[in-house]
């Protein structure tokens, strides 16, 4: 059999698709090894698109339909890049892990059961590629009762953990979630809360730039307390573990309510500086408040080449190491993508992918469906 798994990932900075070829051979003196990595951005239509479909509008079930295939035809072009890179053949590799677009995450809302809803269309790539499609992870744990989310914990727990110490793992790509891989072998995680979504959006509307590179833009501003603090007054960051959040909260108009009432006129820049602050105090918090035993703090994710978030965070954990994933073997770009390449194959060896102390789902279940190659 082949220990050969592509997995991709588009998270919710919308920035475009990373994907990486990935060898789980049992022979390997680690548990992965990384044979390939491509990136392909998304043209700015699509991540207008996507990023559109995250709240309600006109026509909706249309647009989504074409914006999945959009979608998935970027997710193709990635595997033929990966194959390219690697000299590996579509045969070679036995499934890929897809994970698709997040635009809706609402677990036990509504009914109860609530739902969390990603644009895919995993035929169509099965179709493309003419490799095994692995989709739709998060479902099946969110009708067990569960978040749907974070789902990464057990992966960083089978790359990062250590037994002679804690260590925390904080992905902050859109949304951050955090990892606690404690020394006793528990493990618990969640969303802290914004990542780079609301600071991309707020350099988008007053720079034109996608992002702010290195955070330099954030690093000439000063932080306005009296809007940090009503920011950091969401309910959402006092509600104990289980939990998991996303642009469904943490978006624009959100912003915009609390600069109405605690930020009018005030510098785009002293702005941007703010939302960096919030993101660094809610990761940090998120750590003191559940990772009390962690002496070090692995960062992965676009935030991770945030130098200046960097920098807020390291000044709000003294007491741990704060470094990038990169510095223990794993690229910050490739956290992500690798993790539903490990989901992919947990689903073809019938193992749970949730960890319920996670997640919050009454057991653990195997994630994800399967599309047979074309």
């Amino acid at each position: 059999m082949t220990h050969l798994y592509i997995g991709l990932m588009s998270g919710t900075s919308l920035d475009g698709v990373d994907g990486v070829l990935v060898d789980f051979s049992a022979g390997a003196s680690s548990p992965l090894h990384l044979r390939a990595h491509a990136h392909r951005p998304f043209a700015p239509d699509l991540a207008a698109e996507l990023l559109a479909l995250n709240t309600t509008g006109a026509d909706e079930l249309h647009r989504a339909a074409l914006a999945a295939n959009a979608l998935v035809r970027v997710y193709a072009d990635v595997v033929r890049d990966l194959l390219e890179r690697s000299g590996v053949t579509h045969g070679e590799v036995h499934a890929i892990g897809a994970h698709g677009q997040t635009v809706r995450h609402r677990p036990r809302e509504f009914d109860g059961l609530g739902y969390t809803l990603q644009l895919n269309n995993p035929a169509l790539l099965a179709e493309l590629s003419s490799i095994d499609v692995i989709a739709d992870f998060r479902t099946r744990d969110v009708v067990a009762g569960g978040q749907g989310a974070p789902l990464v914990p057990a992966f960083h727990r089978a790359v990062f953990g250590r037994t002679d110490e804690g260590v925390a793992v904080l992905n902050i790509g859109g949304i951050s979630n955090l990892t606690h891989l404690a020394a006793d072998g528990s493990t618990i995680g969640f969303d802290c809360g914004p990542g780079n979504a609301l600071m991309d959006h707020w350099c988008r509307r007053h720079t034109g730039r996608p992002f702010d590179e290195d955070g330099t833009w954030a690093g000439g501003g000063r932080v306005i307390d009296r809007l940090l603090s009503a920011m950091q007054g969401e309910v959402y960051f006092d509600l104990p573990p289980p939990k998991s959040t996303g642009r469904d909260l943490f978006n624009p108009a959100w912003l915009d309510t609390h600069l109405r009432a605690h930020g009018p006129g005030a510098d785009p820049r002293d702005v941007q500086a703010t939302l960096a602050e919030l993101t660094a105090w809610a990761c940090a918090d998120a750590v003191s408040r559940h990772a009390t035993g962690a002496r070090e703090v692995l960062v992965c994710g676009g935030g991770a080449l945030n130098i200046s978030l960097m920098r807020r965070l390291a000044a709000r954990l003294p007491a741990c190491a704060v470094r990038s994933t990169s510095e223990r073997g794993l690229d910050v770009s490739h956290v992500e993508a690798a993790a539903f390449a490990w989901l992919a194959k947990a689903f073809v060896e019938r193992r749970p992918g949730n960890l319920v102390a996670v997640t919050g789902a009454a057991g653990p279940r195997l994630l994800g469906a399967l599309y047979p190659a074309g």
